[in-house]
C-alpha cells in the first residue's frame, strides 16, 4: 500500500498513545525543556535513520530489536498519560486505573508490532520538517512534515504537541492527510467497547496482537 511507510511512521503516536507510563524511557528533563517541537521531530527522524540504516537485515531477522528501536527513539517524546486517555475517550472515566493500564500496555504492544515492519525500511531524508508558521502557542502547537514514499509522492504528516507540567514538549497525536490517529482509534475502540466491553477488547489485544489491530482498522474503515 502506498501509505505503508506513513502509517509506520504514525506508529510514533498511533502506538505510543496507548503506551503505559512504565513503558516510557524518560528523557532528561532539562534537555527536553529546551527543545522546541520542531527540533524534537527532526531529532526523531535523525535518530531513527541512524538506528536503522545498515541494520535492516538484522532488524528484519529479529523484530524485537526493531521494537526496542521504536521504544528508544519515540517514547521519550510522547505524553503517554494524556494520549492514552484521549484514545479511550469517555471510556477512560468509566475504567479503573488497573483497566486503563492493562489496556494501554496491550494496545501499545499490538500496534507497535503491527507497524514495526514498515519502519525497517526507513532511510535518511524520508521526513522533511517544515518551518513553523505564525506564533507558537505556549501550551500547544502543530509540527508539520512531508514524508516521502517509495513511489516519490509526498504525504502530509502533522504532529500535535502540548507542554507538560514540567515544561517540556510532548507529542500526543499524529494527523496524516487530515486524519487524526487519536480520533481514528478512539472511534474504533469506543465501538468495540460498546459491543464487547473494555476487558474483552483488552484480552483480544493481548492474545491476538496485531490481528486485533487489523480487525479494529477494518471495522473502522481507516488505518488500512
Amino acid at each position: 500500500m502506498v501509505r505503508k511507510l506513513t502509517l509506520a511512521l504514525a506508529l510514533a503516536l498511533g502506538g505510543a498513545v496507548a503506551a503505559p507510563v512504565f513503558a516510557q524511557a524518560p528523557a532528561p528533563a532539562a534537555a527536553s525543556a529546551q527543545e522546541a517541537p520542531t527540533q524534537i521531530v527532526q531529532a526523531i527522524a535523525d535518530q531513527l535513520s541512524k538506528a536503522v540504516e545498515g541494520h535492516q537485515k538484522e532488524l528484519q531477522a529479529d523484530p524485537d530489536k526493531m521494537i526496542a528501536v521504536i521504544d528508544d527513539v519515540f517514547l521519550p517524546h510522547f505524553d503517554i498519560d494524556y494520549a492514552s486517555i484521549l484514545v479511550l475517550g469517555q471510556n477512560a472515566s468509566k475504567a479503573t486505573p488497573a483497566q486503563r493500564e492493562r489496556f494501554a500496555k496491550a494496545f501499545y504492544n499490538s500496534i507497535t508490532h503491527r507497524y514495526a515492519e514498515g519502519l525497517v525500511n526507513y532511510t535518511r531524508g524520508r521526513v522533511k520538517v517544515l518551518p513553523t508558521t505564525g506564533d507558537m502557542n505556549d501550551k500547544r502547537t502543530i509540527v508539520r512534515t512531508q514524508v516521502m514514499l517509495d513511489d516519490g509522492k509526498s504525504v502530509s504528516v502533522d504532529y500535535a504537541f502540548r507542554k507538560s507540567r514540567s515544561g517540556d514538549w510532548k507529542a500526543f497525536d499524529v494527523i496524516i492527510e487530515g486524519i487524526s490517529y487519536v480520533t481514528n482509534y478512539r472511534n474504533q475502540v469506543d465501538a468495540e467497547i460498546k459491543k464487547e466491553g473494555l476487558d474483552k477488547l483488552t484480552t483480544d489485544l493481548e492474545t491476538q496482537g496485531a490481528k486485533a489491530i487489523d480487525t479494529l482498522s477494518k471495522e473502522g474503515g481507516q488505518g488500512k
